[in-house]
């Protein structure tokens, strides 16, 4: 159990911190014993844990008692714990120390040192924990840092420190069981077919990137002679697409669900036709509105939902509006009254935006992500309740094809592509959380060419065997799991019941029980091992954390830092 001390003001952001690294935790209080109590207060009682974590960039009485120097420095930098890299936003402390051991280090020196104190360890760690957390869940991260998963690498920094230090650790991870990971596969539809454009900017621009463009990326490798070909060859037979004798390559249903043959993919609509929507600052804002009237895709969302597919919302202005985020929530229930969730068209928000879709009646967000580079907007792939709700939770959005492929964006070789999307699905594989792809509807055409890539990518993920579930499954699971509450069971520290009342939870969690191997050789590395037990939530749960468990093979924990 770690007992929790932190400055007023703290409290929600600690809580939520505790939703993610979902172990038992629990305020402080006086009289108890705790294994590891975690503090960014000023002032600390007397605690006697066997592990005692002291978070902050300002001076602490423990630094005079045990010789510390500390220097304060302002801004952004990006520290390093055993090779796991910890970016910080605001100002932090490096240290100067004769003893200890250094276990966090940067540019500018050491941020945080280890004593062990005959029975105890004490971790001095010169950031607020909380406070990083509190900047990434709500303003994000900057785009030079988009591919570090910041939180997830706070949790996993402070999972090794508890584990370093002996303790047993029981852990919920942020993956179903049977599963390491989960994924999302979702489509913004932004057109529906080039038909819909006849002499308009869209069909102009399109005619210039599949011939003067076209010829330019082939010399640039971006696309083969046969693409080439292609691209021509669809904007010679364009008039038969207008005159309805040729299909329309624009057209995205049929192609994705032969392509994901029924994995469950969620496809953002948008709901009114021509609203290029309020507050847009760009100097293209009227480029923004849809030339498609989503009554008209009645049959093809009947079908979309037969397949397990799900469809949401690809918002207009709900972002700054409680009253038209309603709107267009009710206008595309009138043909899938299952919705519940929306992505803002051109990924638009503000720090208000999720209590006004909260308030609108949403159950998920999935905007927080990129439009200029892939990565991780607030350094994690869980689920996560944004700043201000209470109800509304944010899948966060991992990869796009237009941040990868744009020129104006990263400008990726499919090659370079690959390598920077498997880093992410990497990290998702270890860690757990959710891969959240987004492929828009016209990137599989002409004169794209995106589509191919997206097999191939699809392919990978594939070979991981993965949990692929629609936006509101996933939501769903991630919702059960924050309902799972934890409590020391008497006075006993690691005697804990786990209790849940609600529905059955499936696919159903990991009790994950970590157990240093303090016995064997090397003892200090402690190498984690875990055995994992299988929970829906339909009985009550107590587990004793020193009792001897067999831990699971060792190829299966591996990649665990």
């Amino acid at each position: 159990m770690i007992g929790v001390i932190t400055k007023s003001g703290q409290e929600g952001v600690v809580a939520e911190f505790f939703q993610l690294f979902k172990t038992p935790w629990e305020w402080y209080r006086p009289g108890r014993m705790y294994d590891v109590v975690l503090s960014t207060s000023d002032e600390v009682p007397e605690v006697n844990p066997r592990l005692l974590l002291l978070f902050g960039a300002e001076l602490k009485t423990i630094d005079t008692q045990v010789g510390i120097a500390a220097r304060e420095c302002h801004g952004r930098t990006v520290l390093n714990a055993a090779d796991c890299p910890i970016p910080v936003y605001d100002r932090f402390l490096t240290f100067v120390h004769k003893g200890g051991t250094p276990c966090v280090k940067g540019k500018l020196g050491t941020s945080a040192i280890k004593f062990d104190l005959g029975d105890a360890t004490v971790i001095r760690i010169g950031y607020d924990l909380f406070e990083q957390v509190r900047l990434l869940l709500s303003e994000g991260q900057p785009v030079e840092n988009a591919e570090i998963p910041a939180l997830d690498n706070h949790i996993r920094v402070l999972r090794n420190w508890i584990l370093e230090a002996g303790i047993s650790l029981l852990e919920i991870p942020a993956s179903p069981h049977g599963y390491g990971f989960s994924v999302c596969l979702t489509h913004d539809i932004d057109f529906v077919g080039i038909r819909n454009h006849f002499l308009d900017r869209t069909m102009c621009g399109f005619v210039y990137r599949a011939t003067v463009g076209a010829v330019k990326n082939f010399f640039r490798h971006r696309i083969s002679v046969i693409q080439l070909l292609k691209s021509w060859w669809s904007v010679i037979t364009l008039p038969l697409v207008y005159l309805g004798w040729k299909k329309d390559f624009w057209e995205p249903f049929g192609w994705y669900k032969e392509v994901e043959k029924g994995l469950g993919a969620t496809y953002f609509l948008i709901p009114f036709k021509g609203r290029a929507g309020e507050k847009v600052t760009s100097s293209r804002a009227s480029l923004r509105a849809t030339a498609y009237d989503v009554r008209n895709l009645a049959s093809e969302i009947e079908a979309l939902q037969k397949e397990g597919c799900e469809v949401g919302v690809h918002g207009i202005d709900a972002w700054h509006s409680s009253e038209k985020g309603r709107e267009e929530l009710e206008r595309i229930q009138t043909l899938a009254p299952a919705a519940s969730g929306i992505r803002m068209h051109w990924l638009l928000r503000d720090s208000q935006t999720p209590r006004a879709l909260e308030q609108a009646g949403y159950e998920y967000d999935s905007t927080c992500g990129y439009n200029e580079t892939i990565g991780y907007r607030n350094g994690t792939s869980q689920v996560f309740l944004p700043s201000g709700t209470q109800n509304l939770l944010e899948l966060p959005m991992h990869i796009q094809d237009g941040a990868l492929f744009y020129g104006e964006k990263l400008d990726l070789s499919k090659r370079e592509a690959e390598t920077r999307c498997q880093a992410i699905i990497d990290h998702v594989r270890a860690d757990g959380g959710v891969l959240t792809l987004l492929w828009h509807d016209r990137s599989h055409a002409p004169e794209r060419f995106w589509g191919d890539f997206y097999s191939q990518l699809l392919q990978r993920v594939k070979a991981d065997d993965p949990w692929f579930a629609t936006a509101s499954q996933l939501v769903g699971w991630f919702r059960k799991r924050r309902q799972i509450e934890f409590r020391q069971a008497g006075t006993d520290s690691s005697r804990i019941s786990i209790e849940y009342d609600g529905e059955e939870i499936q696919p159903p969690v990991k009790l994950r029980i970590y157990q240093p191997n303090n016995d064997a050789p090397g003892a200090s590395q402690h190498t984690p091992q875990f055995t994992e037990i299988l929970w829906n939530g339909s009985r009550y749960q107590e587990l004793d954390l020193d009792t001897s468990y067999n831990p699971i093979p060792d190829s299966t924990i591996c990649s665990l830092p």
